[in-house]
Protein backbone atom coordinates (compact mmCIF):
# COMPACT_ATOMS: atom_id res chain seq x y z
CA UNK A 1 0.00 0.00 0.00
CA UNK A 2 1.28 3.91 -0.71
CA UNK A 3 1.58 5.31 2.55
CA UNK A 4 2.31 8.58 0.84
CA UNK A 5 -0.46 9.10 -1.13
CA UNK A 6 0.54 13.59 -1.56
CA UNK A 7 2.71 13.06 -4.69
CA UNK A 8 5.44 14.78 -2.93
CA UNK A 9 8.66 12.84 -2.96
CA UNK A 10 9.79 10.45 -0.23
CA UNK A 11 12.38 11.31 1.76
CA UNK A 12 15.13 9.01 3.12
CA UNK A 13 13.61 10.10 6.39
CA UNK A 14 10.67 8.91 5.69
CA UNK A 15 12.17 5.81 4.77
CA UNK A 16 13.97 5.86 8.54
CA UNK A 17 10.82 6.46 10.18
CA UNK A 18 8.51 3.34 8.59
CA UNK A 19 11.02 0.91 8.75
CA UNK A 20 11.94 2.02 12.46
CA UNK A 21 15.31 2.20 12.30
CA UNK A 22 18.36 4.77 11.85
CA UNK A 23 19.09 7.30 9.17
CA UNK A 24 22.85 6.09 8.69
CA UNK A 25 21.21 2.48 8.66
CA UNK A 26 19.25 3.37 5.30
CA UNK A 27 22.05 5.07 3.91
CA UNK A 28 24.04 2.04 3.99
CA UNK A 29 21.30 -0.28 3.11
CA UNK A 30 20.62 1.92 -0.17
CA UNK A 31 24.26 2.56 -0.76
CA UNK A 32 24.89 -1.26 -0.77
CA UNK A 33 27.56 -1.18 2.05
CA UNK A 34 28.62 -4.94 2.80
CA UNK A 35 28.18 -4.60 6.38
CA UNK A 36 24.33 -4.54 6.82
CA UNK A 37 22.47 -7.72 8.42
CA UNK A 38 19.75 -9.62 5.70
CA UNK A 39 17.34 -8.44 8.08
CA UNK A 40 17.74 -4.44 8.19
CA UNK A 41 18.19 -4.90 4.35
CA UNK A 42 14.62 -6.11 3.77
CA UNK A 43 13.05 -3.76 6.31
CA UNK A 44 14.85 -0.92 4.24
CA UNK A 45 13.83 -2.19 1.07
CA UNK A 46 10.53 -3.14 2.05
CA UNK A 47 9.79 0.89 3.32
CA UNK A 48 11.16 2.67 0.37
CA UNK A 49 9.16 0.33 -1.89
CA UNK A 50 6.07 0.72 -0.16
CA UNK A 51 7.10 4.43 -0.31
CA UNK A 52 7.61 4.42 -3.73
CA UNK A 53 11.16 6.33 -2.80
CA UNK A 54 13.43 6.73 -5.05
CA UNK A 55 17.39 8.08 -4.72
CA UNK A 56 18.35 11.82 -5.42
CA UNK A 57 20.62 11.14 -8.01
CA UNK A 58 22.56 14.50 -8.10
CA UNK A 59 22.66 14.26 -4.46
CA UNK A 60 24.82 10.78 -4.40
CA UNK A 61 26.72 11.86 -7.42
CA UNK A 62 28.23 15.26 -5.27
CA UNK A 63 29.02 12.45 -2.47
CA UNK A 64 30.70 10.05 -4.32
CA UNK A 65 32.18 12.26 -7.67
CA UNK A 66 30.41 9.61 -9.89
CA UNK A 67 27.26 10.28 -11.52
CA UNK A 68 26.93 6.57 -13.02
CA UNK A 69 26.23 7.54 -16.37
CA UNK A 70 27.85 7.18 -19.70
CA UNK A 71 27.91 9.63 -22.91
CA UNK A 72 27.19 7.65 -26.35
CA UNK A 73 28.11 10.23 -29.18
CA UNK A 74 26.62 8.83 -33.10
CA UNK A 75 27.31 10.43 -35.81
CA UNK A 76 25.01 9.11 -37.58
CA UNK A 77 21.42 7.67 -35.78
CA UNK A 78 20.12 6.30 -38.57
CA UNK A 79 22.67 3.63 -39.58
CA UNK A 80 21.38 0.57 -38.72
CA UNK A 81 24.70 -0.05 -37.78
CA UNK A 82 24.89 2.15 -34.71
CA UNK A 83 21.23 1.00 -33.03
CA UNK A 84 22.69 -2.12 -32.77
CA UNK A 85 25.75 -1.41 -31.11
CA UNK A 86 24.14 1.52 -28.52
CA UNK A 87 21.67 -1.09 -27.82
CA UNK A 88 24.49 -3.52 -26.63
CA UNK A 89 26.15 -0.78 -24.82
CA UNK A 90 23.36 0.07 -23.32
CA UNK A 91 22.62 -3.55 -21.85
CA UNK A 92 26.08 -4.18 -21.08
CA UNK A 93 26.31 -0.80 -18.90
CA UNK A 94 22.89 -1.01 -17.19
CA UNK A 95 23.80 -4.43 -16.10
CA UNK A 96 26.33 -2.80 -13.93
CA UNK A 97 24.05 -0.08 -12.27
CA UNK A 98 24.87 2.69 -15.41
CA UNK A 99 22.90 4.65 -17.47
CA UNK A 100 23.46 5.94 -21.00
CA UNK A 101 22.57 9.06 -22.36
CA UNK A 102 22.82 9.37 -26.68
CA UNK A 103 23.52 12.16 -28.58
CA UNK A 104 23.94 12.26 -32.07
CA UNK A 105 25.70 15.00 -34.64
CA UNK A 106 23.67 14.05 -37.81
CA UNK A 107 27.20 13.70 -39.05
CA UNK A 108 28.15 17.67 -38.33
CA UNK A 109 31.41 18.48 -36.59
CA UNK A 110 30.30 21.57 -34.87
CA UNK A 111 27.27 19.64 -33.49
CA UNK A 112 29.66 17.03 -32.90
CA UNK A 113 31.86 18.64 -30.44
CA UNK A 114 28.63 20.64 -29.06
CA UNK A 115 27.64 16.94 -27.88
CA UNK A 116 30.77 16.22 -26.26
CA UNK A 117 30.87 19.91 -24.60
CA UNK A 118 27.25 19.38 -23.36
CA UNK A 119 28.34 15.76 -21.29
CA UNK A 120 31.07 17.45 -19.74
CA UNK A 121 29.16 19.86 -18.31
CA UNK A 122 26.84 17.12 -17.48
CA UNK A 123 29.64 15.35 -15.89
CA UNK A 124 29.47 12.27 -17.53
CA UNK A 125 31.83 9.49 -15.84
CA UNK A 126 33.10 8.76 -19.45
CA UNK A 127 31.95 8.29 -23.02
CA UNK A 128 31.85 5.85 -26.23
CA UNK A 129 32.36 8.02 -29.35
CA UNK A 130 32.11 7.77 -33.29
CA UNK A 131 33.53 10.86 -34.04
CA UNK A 132 32.84 12.44 -37.90
CA UNK A 133 36.02 12.71 -38.48
CA UNK A 134 39.56 12.42 -36.64
CA UNK A 135 41.09 15.72 -37.96
CA UNK A 136 38.53 18.31 -36.92
CA UNK A 137 40.30 20.50 -34.39
CA UNK A 138 37.43 21.92 -31.94
CA UNK A 139 36.03 18.29 -31.86
CA UNK A 140 39.72 17.34 -30.73
CA UNK A 141 40.07 20.07 -28.50
CA UNK A 142 36.77 19.19 -26.83
CA UNK A 143 37.80 15.60 -26.90
CA UNK A 144 41.34 16.21 -25.18
CA UNK A 145 39.32 18.74 -22.44
CA UNK A 146 36.90 15.69 -21.52
CA UNK A 147 38.81 14.67 -18.66
CA UNK A 148 36.90 11.35 -18.00
CA UNK A 149 37.46 8.05 -19.50
CA UNK A 150 36.81 7.83 -23.35
CA UNK A 151 36.32 4.61 -25.97
CA UNK A 152 36.29 5.28 -29.63
CA UNK A 153 34.93 3.68 -31.92
CA UNK A 154 37.21 2.55 -34.98
CA UNK A 155 38.62 5.71 -35.01
CA UNK A 156 41.98 6.87 -34.13
CA UNK A 157 43.16 9.96 -32.88
CA UNK A 158 47.12 10.82 -31.74
CA UNK A 159 47.94 12.93 -28.49
CA UNK A 160 44.85 12.09 -26.34
CA UNK A 161 44.79 8.90 -24.09
CA UNK A 162 41.79 6.92 -25.26
CA UNK A 163 39.99 3.06 -25.53
CA UNK A 164 39.31 1.77 -29.04
CA UNK A 165 37.47 -0.93 -30.49
CA UNK A 166 38.98 -1.20 -33.90
CA UNK A 167 37.61 -3.37 -36.93
CA UNK A 168 40.03 -5.70 -38.93
CA UNK A 169 38.41 -3.64 -42.47
CA UNK A 170 41.76 -4.87 -44.11
CA UNK A 171 41.35 -8.55 -44.51
CA UNK A 172 38.15 -8.30 -45.16
CA UNK A 173 38.52 -6.12 -48.03
CA UNK A 174 41.55 -7.97 -49.12
CA UNK A 175 39.70 -11.27 -49.55
CA UNK A 176 36.70 -9.45 -50.84
CA UNK A 177 38.93 -8.07 -53.78
CA UNK A 178 40.94 -11.06 -54.29
CA UNK A 179 38.22 -12.93 -54.99
CA UNK A 180 36.83 -10.55 -57.50
CA UNK A 181 40.21 -10.83 -59.22
CA UNK A 182 40.01 -14.26 -59.80
CA UNK A 183 36.65 -14.27 -61.02
CA UNK A 184 37.59 -11.93 -63.80
CA UNK A 185 37.21 -8.60 -62.39
CA UNK A 186 39.68 -5.18 -63.32
CA UNK A 187 37.40 -2.83 -63.05
CA UNK A 188 36.73 -2.08 -59.04
CA UNK A 189 34.84 0.57 -57.77
CA UNK A 190 34.88 1.27 -53.95
CA UNK A 191 32.48 3.87 -52.56
CA UNK A 192 33.24 5.14 -49.20
CA UNK A 193 33.87 7.66 -46.66
CA UNK A 194 36.30 10.50 -46.43
CA UNK A 195 39.69 9.26 -45.66
CA UNK A 196 39.94 11.49 -42.15
CA UNK A 197 37.99 7.88 -40.91
CA UNK A 198 40.11 4.73 -40.22
CA UNK A 199 37.32 2.24 -41.77
CA UNK A 200 37.92 4.21 -44.94
CA UNK A 201 42.15 3.85 -44.85
CA UNK A 202 41.78 0.36 -43.88
CA UNK A 203 38.82 -0.96 -46.45
CA UNK A 204 41.31 1.26 -49.51
CA UNK A 205 44.53 -0.38 -47.90
CA UNK A 206 43.00 -3.73 -48.15
CA UNK A 207 42.06 -3.15 -51.60
CA UNK A 208 45.34 -1.51 -52.82
CA UNK A 209 47.17 -4.84 -50.95
CA UNK A 210 44.86 -7.07 -53.14
CA UNK A 211 45.68 -5.57 -56.92
CA UNK A 212 49.19 -5.56 -55.99
CA UNK A 213 49.42 -9.40 -54.15
CA UNK A 214 47.73 -10.23 -57.74
CA UNK A 215 50.34 -8.08 -59.78
CA UNK A 216 47.08 -5.97 -61.08
CA UNK A 217 47.46 -1.99 -61.80
CA UNK A 218 44.68 -0.45 -59.70
CA UNK A 219 42.99 2.42 -61.51
CA UNK A 220 42.19 5.18 -59.09
CA UNK A 221 39.39 6.97 -61.66
CA UNK A 222 36.98 4.02 -59.60
CA UNK A 223 37.90 5.09 -56.28
CA UNK A 224 34.41 7.56 -54.73
CA UNK A 225 35.20 9.25 -51.83
CA UNK A 226 32.74 11.34 -49.81
CA UNK A 227 30.55 10.44 -46.92
CA UNK A 228 28.59 7.52 -45.71
CA UNK A 229 25.13 8.38 -46.97
CA UNK A 230 22.70 6.94 -48.95
CA UNK A 231 22.57 9.79 -51.03
CA UNK A 232 26.14 9.88 -52.08
CA UNK A 233 27.03 6.25 -52.65
CA UNK A 234 23.18 6.71 -55.27
CA UNK A 235 24.86 9.85 -57.21
CA UNK A 236 28.47 8.10 -57.01
CA UNK A 237 26.86 4.21 -58.39
CA UNK A 238 24.62 6.58 -61.39
CA UNK A 239 27.51 8.70 -62.38
CA UNK A 240 30.13 5.02 -62.35
CA UNK A 241 27.60 3.04 -64.62
CA UNK A 242 26.92 5.43 -67.03
CA UNK A 243 29.88 6.02 -68.34
CA UNK A 244 31.40 4.18 -71.03
CA UNK A 245 34.64 2.80 -68.46
CA UNK A 246 31.79 1.47 -66.42
CA UNK A 247 32.94 -0.73 -62.91
CA UNK A 248 32.30 -4.47 -63.45
CA UNK A 249 32.28 -4.58 -59.33
CA UNK A 250 31.04 -2.18 -56.62
CA UNK A 251 32.28 -2.52 -53.03
CA UNK A 252 29.86 -0.32 -50.99
CA UNK A 253 31.74 1.26 -47.21
CA UNK A 254 28.43 0.94 -44.58
CA UNK A 255 25.06 0.19 -44.78
CA UNK A 256 23.16 3.49 -45.71
CA UNK A 257 26.11 3.11 -48.63
CA UNK A 258 24.85 -0.27 -49.54
CA UNK A 259 21.16 1.07 -49.61
CA UNK A 260 22.44 3.98 -51.72
CA UNK A 261 23.42 1.76 -54.33
CA UNK A 262 21.12 -0.73 -54.78
CA UNK A 263 18.66 2.53 -55.33
CA UNK A 264 20.91 3.80 -57.79
CA UNK A 265 21.18 0.80 -59.81
CA UNK A 266 17.36 0.34 -59.67
CA UNK A 267 17.39 4.05 -60.99
CA UNK A 268 19.82 2.79 -64.00
CA UNK A 269 17.34 -0.42 -64.74
CA UNK A 270 20.25 -2.62 -63.57
CA UNK A 271 20.92 -5.76 -60.88
CA UNK A 272 23.54 -7.11 -58.58
CA UNK A 273 24.58 -10.15 -60.13
CA UNK A 274 23.36 -9.61 -63.29
CA UNK A 275 24.77 -6.41 -64.89
CA UNK A 276 27.63 -5.41 -62.20
CA UNK A 277 29.02 -7.34 -58.90
CA UNK A 278 27.82 -6.09 -55.69
CA UNK A 279 29.50 -6.46 -52.35
CA UNK A 280 28.09 -5.10 -48.64
CA UNK A 281 31.25 -3.96 -46.70
CA UNK A 282 28.95 -3.92 -43.66
CA UNK A 283 26.00 -6.07 -43.23
CA UNK A 284 22.07 -5.04 -41.58
CA UNK A 285 19.77 -7.75 -41.10
CA UNK A 286 17.55 -6.82 -43.64
CA UNK A 287 19.76 -7.38 -46.15
CA UNK A 288 18.73 -10.38 -45.95
CA UNK A 289 15.39 -9.76 -47.77
CA UNK A 290 17.19 -8.73 -50.91
CA UNK A 291 17.44 -10.80 -54.23
CA UNK A 292 19.96 -12.29 -54.85
CA UNK A 293 21.54 -12.43 -51.97
CA UNK A 294 24.22 -9.72 -51.40
CA UNK A 295 28.27 -11.16 -50.58
CA UNK A 296 29.56 -8.83 -47.59
CA UNK A 297 32.52 -8.06 -45.48
CA UNK A 298 30.66 -7.96 -42.18
CA UNK A 299 31.59 -7.26 -38.50
CA UNK A 300 29.21 -8.42 -35.71
CA UNK A 301 27.70 -4.89 -34.42
CA UNK A 302 26.88 -7.02 -30.73
CA UNK A 303 30.38 -7.82 -30.22
CA UNK A 304 31.40 -4.07 -30.81
CA UNK A 305 28.66 -2.54 -28.96
CA UNK A 306 30.01 -5.34 -25.66
CA UNK A 307 33.58 -4.62 -26.11
CA UNK A 308 33.30 -1.05 -26.36
CA UNK A 309 31.18 -1.01 -22.47
CA UNK A 310 33.48 -3.30 -21.13
CA UNK A 311 36.43 -1.28 -22.19
CA UNK A 312 35.13 1.73 -20.49
CA UNK A 313 33.79 -0.05 -17.15
CA UNK A 314 37.62 -1.52 -17.04
CA UNK A 315 38.78 2.30 -17.27
CA UNK A 316 36.37 3.54 -15.11
CA UNK A 317 38.00 1.38 -12.54
CA UNK A 318 41.41 2.44 -12.82
CA UNK A 319 42.84 -0.03 -16.29
CA UNK A 320 44.90 1.81 -18.98
CA UNK A 321 43.53 2.94 -21.76
CA UNK A 322 43.52 -0.04 -24.31
CA UNK A 323 42.57 -0.91 -27.96
CA UNK A 324 40.38 -4.22 -28.82
CA UNK A 325 40.33 -5.71 -32.38
CA UNK A 326 37.34 -6.96 -33.75
CA UNK A 327 37.79 -9.18 -37.27
CA UNK A 328 35.67 -9.37 -40.14
CA UNK A 329 34.39 -12.29 -42.20
CA UNK A 330 34.17 -11.78 -46.10
CA UNK A 331 31.18 -13.72 -47.57
CA UNK A 332 30.46 -14.17 -51.19
CA UNK A 333 26.97 -14.01 -52.47
CA UNK A 334 24.48 -14.33 -55.17
CA UNK A 335 25.43 -10.72 -55.86
CA UNK A 336 29.25 -11.85 -57.62
CA UNK A 337 29.69 -12.48 -61.53
CA UNK A 338 32.20 -13.70 -63.61
CA UNK A 339 34.16 -11.11 -65.88
CA UNK A 340 33.91 -13.37 -69.30
CA UNK A 341 36.93 -13.69 -71.09
CA UNK A 342 39.17 -13.14 -67.70
CA UNK A 343 39.87 -16.65 -65.96
CA UNK A 344 43.52 -16.07 -65.25
CA UNK A 345 44.15 -17.60 -61.56
CA UNK A 346 44.87 -14.94 -58.99
CA UNK A 347 47.50 -15.97 -55.70
CA UNK A 348 45.25 -16.86 -52.86
CA UNK A 349 44.23 -13.99 -50.19
CA UNK A 350 47.27 -13.85 -47.35
CA UNK A 351 46.09 -10.67 -45.78
CA UNK A 352 48.62 -9.32 -43.30
CA UNK A 353 49.70 -5.47 -41.96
Amino acid sequence: MDENPSGVPSTIRDVAKLAGVALSSVSRVLSDHPDVSPKMRKKVKDAAKQLGYQPDLLAQSLRSGSTRTVGFVLRDISNPLFAVIARRCEQELRSVGYSMILVNSDGDEEIEAENLSLLRRRRVDGIIVSLESERAATTLETLARFGGSVVLLDREVKGIAVGSVLCDHYSGVFAAVSDLLARGHRKISLITGSLEVRSSRERLRGMRAAFADSGVDFDDRFLSLGDFSDDFSKSEVIRLMSQRAAPTAILTGGVLTTAGAIRGLNRLGKQPGIDVSLIALDEWPMFDIFTPRLASVARDASEIGTTAARLLLDMLSGSEPTSVTVPTTYTPGESLTKVPGRRRKVAAAKPGA
